[in-house]
């Protein structure tokens, strides 16, 4: 069985967000891979180890992924596709999405497993895109995901409940907090991974044009939430704190 991991980088989320030019400043940000790819990974290398077969990475960005690419690798998957373009620095979901399916086709796996989402942009959009374009089945938010001949039992968190999916394969799958609890890399995957290989592919190989990628959507600014007001502590007993708060409430705060 061949999988098919998207890990994406993110910033980390002690890292301070700086702002300019309608930009987040990069220089500034620690760069980790998405812990929603973490859980990804971990449950195809876990169904490496009780299937057999390979996990490839799929990651897309500037050189600052290889380090990710390469932690993911340490961990156990068996080899990793850069996809580097400057076509895809302005692409937004869709476009990228069109990226990465076109390299999970050329790849040709039996599944593709992504986080939910990424934790910098937070779209939620990437699996669900890439399905459509791939025309495949795809099941989201995955706390708990059983492989088997041709199919894949899926179970999945949704409000207040689970619920249990069967889908054949390939499909993509997303995955939920709860899936499982992502390894870290020993120091015997780390000194291997430097031997396994990275192909870098860019948009004239995966025959996507400039006109293709172009955005269909844009940012027109971007800015830090506004800084929270003092905390205000009310005195006194509890009723008295009650009636304090509902004036603050109606007169101050107007939300009543």
């Amino acid at each position: 069985m061949k999988i098919v991991v998207c890990v994406k980088q993110v910033p980390d989320t002690e890292t301070r967000i700086r702002i300019a030019d309608g930009k987040v400043v990069e220089s500034d940000v620690n760069w980790i891979v998405s812990p929603f790819d973490e859980f990804a990974l971990e449950e195809a290398l876990k169904i490496k180890e009780a299937k057999g077969g390979e996990v490839v990475l799929l990651s897309l960005g500037p050189d600052r992924v290889v380090p990710a690419l390469r932690n993911g690798l340490a961990m156990g998957a068996d080899s990793a596709v850069h996809l580097k373009d400057a076509k895809f620095d302005e692409a937004d979901t869709l476009g990228i999405a069109q990226a990465l399916a076109a390299a999970v086709k050329a790849l040709a796996p039996d599944l593709v497993l992504a986080g939910q989402q990424g934790v910098g942009g937070d779209n939620s959009q990437i699996p669900g895109l890439l399905a459509e374009l791939l025309d495949w089945p795809q099941v989201t938010v995955a706390v708990k995901v059983d492989v088997q001949d041709g199919k894949a039992v899926v179970e999945r968190e949704i409000e207040g409940a689970h619920e249990t999916w069967e889908t054949t394969l390939p499909a993509v799958i997303s995955a939920q907090k709860g899936l499982n609890e992502p390894r870290y890399a020993s120091l015997k995957g780390i000194m291997a991974a430097k031997k396994k290989m990275i192909e870098t592919k860019d948009a004239a190989a995966l025959g996507l044009t400039a006109e293709t990628l172009a955005p269909k959507t844009r940012v027109t600014a971007m800015e830090l939430p506004a800084a929270r007001g003092a905390v205000k502590m009310i005195e006194g007993d509890p009723e008295t704190q009650s009636r304090e708060l509902l004036r603050l409430l109606h007169e101050e705060a107007k939300v009543i």
